[in-house]
């Protein structure tokens, strides 16, 4: 099976399970949330670390876990707030546990520990508070910004590959990813802001059009930082992909790294205008 008919089964079943785990029910949806969190800060923490600081990496991924479940469960169950409590001391308990080690040569590399937290982990307990906009479970929302993600992904490949790629194109930012041009970026920008007004029209995302527009706006350009920003890491570690779970498009944190910033940028522009 030839890498492209790979890749376009893989996308069907993808874009069915994100919407079965976005609009089936509450646990599917902080089912689907954990695992993409859990697999994708494990391969940033292979990448980083590979078998150093295990309990450390350990505790990390079971921190975000325990304050992800936590997030749902005060919004579903209406579980007390205290219960955040175990995820706090899980992370207390990271550097504890380092005292009893009894090795410090290589304590730079401890360094990559709160990476992931603060740029995985973090975001994506970002999303319960797009998925409860009125109190009540409600994926449509997070359908929508992620369809807007993956149209200006789009734009980006259509546009960038038919006029981003001439010589006298400029790059945007060719240190980090020496095939993105600005052509790209605007052309991502665009599908992004028509994404986001043809679901307006659809009724998926019920604000007015001056904020459906910034919207647009806020999630193509956040999702470029956060795909650039995947790319910096990988470059540093001098992998192609994160991983392999995904087969054709590599691993979890190359398909979710646009949407660990578009994500939380559009969760802080929608609570600031009180749109949720």
């Amino acid at each position: 099976m030839n890498n492209l008919v790979t890749r376009t089964l893989t996308s069907v079943a993808f874009v069915i399970i994100m919407v079965a785990g976005l609009l089936f029910s509450p646990y599917v949806f902080g089912a689907l949330m954990l695992v993409i969190m859990t697999v994708a800060m494990q391969e940033f923490y292979t990448m980083s670390l590979g078998p150093r600081f295990l309990l450390q990496q350990k505790l990390a991924l079971l921190a975000s876990a325990a304050f992800l479940t936590v997030s749902i469960l005060v919004k579903e169950a209406g579980i007390d707030q205290m219960w955040y409590v175990i995820g706090a001391l899980l992370l207390i308990a990271i550097p504890v546990t380092l005292v009893f080690r009894g090795e410090y040569s290589d304590m730079d590399a401890f360094a990559f520990i709160p990476v992931p937290v603060l740029s995985i982990a973090l975001p994506v307990c970002m999303t319960t508070m797009l998925a409860y906009p009125g109190g009540a479970f409600n994926g449509w929302i997070i359908l929508g910004l992620f369809i807007m993600i993956w149209a200006s992904d789009v734009g980006a490949y259509l546009i960038g590959s038919l006029l981003g790629q001439k010589p006298d194109s400029r790059k945007l930012a060719p240190a980090i990813s020496p095939k993105k041009s600005w052509w790209g970026f605007w052309g991502g920008l665009a599908f992004c802001v028509i994404a986001a007004v043809v679901l307006k029209l659809c009724g998926v995302l019920d604000f007015p059009y001056v904020h459906v527009v910034a919207l647009g706006l806020i999630v193509g350009a956040a999702g470029v930082c956060g795909d650039l920003y995947e790319s910096m890491w990988k470059r540093f570690f001098s992998v192609k992909d994160s991983g392999k779970c995904i087969p054709g498009h590599g691993g979890m944190y190359d398909r979710f790294d646009s949407s660990f910033f578009a994500l939380p940028a559009a969760a802080i522009y929608m609570i600031l205008t009180s749109l949720i």
